[in-house]
C-alpha cells in the first residue's frame, strides 16, 4: 500500500470535511484523488483499506458492526480487484486477436483474389460475403489459352484463420496445375491429393469444378461433395438440380471423380453456389431450396451480376442483416 502514502493525509481531510458539511467542494476533491488512483494503478481493495484507516483515525469509537461491514467490504473488493484484473487482461488479449484476424483477412483477400473474365458470349455474376471476418467460402477463375474458362466453387469445413491458409493452398496448387490436364475431374482428383497430405484430418473442402466451352456452349463440371448447382432452361423456363457425386476433398488419395456434362443455349444459366445460400434460415425456419430458386428466377431476366445483388439483398434482408454463414452465388448465363 506504498502507493497510497502520499494521499492518506489529505484523504482523510477531505473525508472529515465531507462529513461535516457535505459540500460539493470535498466531492471535487475525492475526484482529484480517484484520478491520482487511475494514474498510479491502486486496486479496489487497498482504497477501501485506506477509507477504513481514515474512519478509524477519525472516530476510534466507530460501532463495531460498521467495522465488520467495511471488512466485509474490503474482501469484496480484493475479489472484485481480481476479476477486474482478469477482465482487462481478457479484452486486451481479444483486442489483440482482433487485430490478427483483421490483418489475416487482408492477406486472404490478396491472396485469393481473382478477376471476374470478361468473356464473349457469357455474361458472369458473382458475390461472395463472409459471415464473419475470415471468408469459409473460395471461387477462382481460370481463363485458358485455348479460350476455356475455368471456374471453381469450395467451401472448408471448418472457418476462420486456418480455412483461409487452406483456401491459399487450394489456389496456388490450381495455379500450378499444367493447362493440358485442366478438366474437371482432373482437377479434382489432383487436389484431393494435394488436401489429403497436407491437411488435418479434421478439416475438408467442397469443390465444384466446372469448365465451359465457348465453341459449342458446352459446360463440364465435377464435384467433390459440394453442394449442387443448378441449370436453369430459359426455353422452358424451369431450374433442374446439377446431378454431380464425389467425395469431399481430402479422405481418400485414390479417389476418381466422374465428369458430366450440359450444353447451354441462348439465355441457359448455371448456377453455382454454397450451403451459405441453400441454408439461409429466416428465424428458426430453414428456407427451402425451391424458394431460393424462386428468387433466383424472380431476377434472372436481369444482367448477371445485377441478379446475384438482388439475390443476396433478399436473403439479407430476410436474415435481418446478419449471415449465419459465408454466402456465395456465381451465375454464368449464355447470352
Amino acid at each position: 500500500m506504498d502507493t497510497l502514502k502520499p494521499d492518506a493525509a489529505n484523504y482523510q481531510r477531505l473525508l472529515k470535511h465531507y462529513i461535516a458539511a457535505q459540500d460539493e467542494q470535498s466531492l471535487y476533491g475525492a475526484e482529484q484523488i480517484s484520478k491520482q488512483f487511475i494514474q498510479n494503478n491502486v486496486p479496489p481493495e487497498d482504497i477501501v483499506n485506506l477509507h477504513n484507516q481514515a474512519m478509524a483515525s477519525l472516530y476510534s469509537d466507530m460501532p463495531a458492526y460498521f467495522r465488520h461491514s467495511m471488512n466485509f467490504l474490503l474482501e469484496t473488493m480484493i475479489s472484485y480487484g481480481v476479476m477486474l484484473q482478469e477482465y482487462h487482461t481478457l479484452r486486451e488479449e481479444q483486442s489483440e486477436l482482433k487485430s490478427e484476424i483483421a490483418v489475416a483477412a487482408n492477406m486472404q483477400d490478396t491472396l485469393l483474389k481473382t478477376t471476374t473474365p470478361d468473356m464473349e458470349g457469357m455474361d458472369i455474376g458473382v458475390i461472395s460475403v463472409p459471415a464473419h471476418q475470415m471468408n469459409g467460402d473460395y471461387y477462382h477463375f481460370v481463363t485458358g489459352s485455348d479460350g476455356l474458362l475455368g471456374v471453381a466453387v469450395a467451401d472448408v469445413i471448418g472457418k476462420g484463420i486456418p480455412a483461409a491458409l487452406c483456401m491459399s493452398m487450394i489456389k496456388y496448387s490450381m495455379d500450378s496445375l499444367p493447362e493440358k490436364i485442366m478438366r474437371p475431374q482432373t482437377i479434382l482428383e489432383n487436389l484431393n491429393r494435394v488436401v489429403e497430405r497436407n491437411v488435418d484430418d479434421s478439416m475438408f473442402i467442397t469443390m465444384f469444378y466446372a469448365q465451359f466451352i465457348p465453341s459449342g456452349g458446352t459446360v463440364r463440371y465435377s464435384s467433390a461433395g459440394h453442394e449442387p448447382g443448378f441449370y436453369f432452361n430459359a426455353q422452358q423456363n424451369t431450374f433442374e438440380e446439377l446431378e454431380a457425386k464425389g467425395l469431399v476433398l481430402g479422405v481418400d488419395p485414390d479417389t476418381n471423380y466422374q465428369q458430366y456434362e450440359r450444353v447451354l443455349h441462348q439465355g441457359d444459366m448455371l448456377i453455382l453456389l454454397t450451403d451459405g445460400v441453400t441454408e439461409c434460415r429466416q428465424g428458426d425456419r430453414f428456407i427451402e431450396s425451391q424458394e431460393v430458386l424462386d428468387v433466383i428466377g424472380r431476377f434472372s431476366h436481369l444482367p448477371a451480376q445485377e441478379m446475384v445483388d438482388n439475390v443476396y439483398k433478399h436473403f439479407e434482408w430476410l436474415q435481418d442483416f446478419h449471415l449465419r454463414d459465408d454466402f456465395t452465388l456465381i451465375v454464368l448465363k449464355k447470352v
